[in-house]
């Protein structure tokens, strides 16, 4: 749910929905119902990865939505070694919750941060737009995965994912940072508090009408994703107007620390200049070649398609390449469900390197060697910032099958995945960077690190559930989305409002002041909430 976003600015609400809605499959139902067991349930009949494999070849895909299909790799591959096949599966799980949380921070946060330099707007609404979507940035893509994705049967995932993570930074992330600050009595700005939470409890309210409603329309869920809107100007404000330091509010809105956003190794400058070089630092020269190596697969394929145009990493080689080769990934993405021999595949590949070639060759004659280009750079940042959100689209669907498919291979709900593993990889930025700040920047730094636990889960709760079902509502229109009810999802909410109210009257009964009794309670609730899902979850199990 965090990852960096250096600088505080604003931008293009609207090319958000266009660039999420162009990148998902269309839903042909009213009905958004949890993917029936119809196929991989009958997994469970058998005993061995032979037979497993046989009846996955028998069948078409039912729990792949993304290149690979997970469970036809493991069953039909490792028979003799399982062991390895699911070590296997559990160390791409951790590559791509780096790539998802890496391309977030190094790219999306990049070209939302240089946009909104070009735009010189309000900081303050910059605060509450640009820089939550980019700490949101892994949240928005998992739930438009999992609502609008191939399969559209995974949407409890996706809501699981955002409740989850939450509960998460509202609950552990805010009650680390009461117990280690209970010794400082830290006080927190009693207005911003106030609204945060209020606020929050009526996005949480919000969402728990339309699960006990069980549908919703195109105009609802406009009306539900217009709350975050609400929140900006009501942030805007309270900044004008109502006496509050524009410094804070900026911050407030999810500060993050740069660390986070460094890649694992600095390679950027030296990919740039074509010249592999690896920094010798206290004899750990070794050690990061190994990184380097090891990370060059992941890194190379999207600096190579992601047009970047910042000071400190302009390369012009690269920038022509990125160019070029974008539209040509855009076509490969387009055709990948089709025939590559077909008539409308060739159409499709010869218009892309058409367009690439095109973009390279005016990309080298209009630009130097020296500096990034200083005129047209509008295509560049849009460019920079569709090709980023296609990256990130790509390891969410990724990140969401495999989850999905580890649900089915060791029989746990990919829902409860949502809300543990998923949730949490996510956060962890969260939990780094706001105890980090909290613990090292002064009594400010604690005000902006609680501030920001609440005002990043109020934008992934408004903002990206909101697209989603927009965009889910917008494809049968006027027909209404059908959501299961989820009991549990609801008991989830209860817990995520106990928290918000503990943490209400405890702070009031301390006078605004940071304690270990207010710590302590919101660990124990996101403590009972978790166990209580596990349970449940084993209970269903069994």
């Amino acid at each position: 749910m965090g990852y960096p976003f250096s600088s505080v600015r604003s931008g293009y609400s609207f090319l958000i929905l266009f660039s999420c809605l162009l990148f998902t499959s269309p839903v042909d139902s009213s009905a958004l119902r949890p993917k029936s067991d119809n196929n991989c349930s009958a997994l469970n009949h058998f005993h061995d990865y032979k037979s497993k494999c046989a009846y996955l070849k028998s069948i078409d895909p039912c729990a792949s939505q993304g290149f690979i299909d997970y469970l036809s790799f493991l069953y039909c591959n490792f028979d003799g070694f399982p062991l390895l096949g699911q070590s296997l599966l559990f160390l791409w799980l951790l590559v791509l919750f780096y790539v998802l949380g890496h391309t977030a921070s190094e790219y999306f946060c990049s070209s939302l941060e240089s946009l909104s330099k070009l735009l010189t707007l309000s900081p303050t609404v910059a605060g509450v737009t640009l820089l939550s979507l980019g700490n949101g940035a892994p949240d928005l893509f998992a739930s438009l995965v999992s609502f609008m994705g191939e399969s559209k049967g995974t949407y409890d995932v996706g809501l699981n994912t955002v409740v989850g993570g939450s509960s998460f930074v509202t609950c552990v992330v805010v009650g680390i940072i009461s117990v280690s600050l209970h010794r400082r009595r830290v006080r927190i700005e009693r207005s911003a508090f106030i609204r945060d939470v209020c606020f929050f409890c009526a996005a949480v309210g919000s969402l728990a009408l339309i699960l006990v409603y069980g549908k919703i329309n195109l105009w609802g869920a406009l009306g539900f994703c217009s709350l975050y809107a609400v929140y900006v100007v009501f942030v805007y404000l309270s900044w004008r107007f109502g006496g509050e330091s524009c410094e804070f509010d900026v911050e407030s809105v999810h500060k993050r620390g740069g660390s986070l956003g460094e890649p694992i190794l600095e390679q950027r400058d030296d990919l740039d200049e074509d010249v592999v070089v690896v920094v010798v630092d206290d004899g750990r020269c070794y050690w990061k070649l190994v990184v380097w190596v090891i990370t060059l697969p992941l890194y190379l394929p999207r600096r190579l398609t992601i047009p970047v145009v910042s000071e400190e990493r302009w390369s012009k080689p690269i920038a022509v390449a990125s160019v070029t080769f974008a539209p040509v990934l855009l076509s490969f993405l387009w055709n990948w469900k089709r025939n590559p021999t077909s008539f409308e595949a060739g159409v499709v590949y010869i218009t892309g390197c058409s367009v690439g070639i095109v973009l390279g060759v005016v990309a080298g004659a209009t630009t130097k060697k020296s500096h990034p280009p200083k005129k047209w750079l509008l295509p560049w940042l849009v460019g920079g910032f569709v090709m980023s959100m296609t990256w990130s689209y790509i390891s969410a669907q990724e990140l969401v099958a495999l989850l999905t498919s580890l649900g089915y291979i060791f029989g746990v709900s990919p829902s409860i995945l949502g809300l543990t593993v998923l949730a949490w990889g996510n956060s962890i930025g969260d939990l780094i960077t706001n105890v980090t700040m909290a613990l090292h920047d002064g009594d400010e730094g604690a005000q902006v690190a609680v501030s920001g636990c609440y005002a990043g889960p109020i934008f992934n709760t408004l903002f990206a559930l909101g697209v989603s079902l927009v965009g889910c509502a917008w494809e049968i229109y006027p027909s209404s989305i059908v959501i299961k009810t989820d009991p549990r999802v609801l008991e989830s909410l209860g817990f995520l409002v106990i928290g918000l109210v503990w943490s209400f009257l405890v702070l009031f009964s301390n006078r605004m002041r940071l304690g270990a009794v207010m710590g302590i309670g919101l660990l124990v609730i996101y403590l009972a909430s978790l166990s209580i899902r596990i349970v449940q979850t084993v209970g269903d199990s069994h």
